[in-house]
């Protein structure tokens, strides 16, 4: 009877303390990032690439439609606020992206 309970005693301390080991230093296992999760990741880092490289010719285009458009309006005053409107507009979505882009490659350099 004491025996018994010496034994669970001692069966469950070595079990808890053996999980305990398993899940502080699960690094030594090496055990990394599921591959679904490693996909998605290359998913999104391919977006952002993507988005990026698409990102600065948009905002050429953008700003050089809106200098024609204040260049070409001969006086018209709603072809003038509507080029301003372009340029701050597209300056701004690019402000943006860059912005966007610079605050997720602090968070990243941070987790890693």
């Amino acid at each position: 009877m004491i025996i018994s309970k010496i034994l669970k005693k001692f069966l469950f301390i070595l079990f808890f303390s053996t999980l305990f080991i398993i899940f502080s230093n699960s690094s030594c296992f090496a055990w990394g990032d599921p591959e679904l999760v490693t996909k998605i990741n290359s998913a999104f880092e391919t977006i952002e690439d993507w988005i990026l490289k698409i990102s600065t010719p948009a905002a050429a285009v953008a700003v050089g439609t809106g200098v024609f458009m204040k260049k070409f309006s001969f006086g018209d005053e709603e072809r003038i606020r509507m080029g301003k409107k372009l340029i701050k507009g597209s300056l701004f979505s690019y402000a943006f992206i860059l912005a966007i882009d610079l605050i997720l490659s602090a968070i990243k350099s941070l987790i890693s």
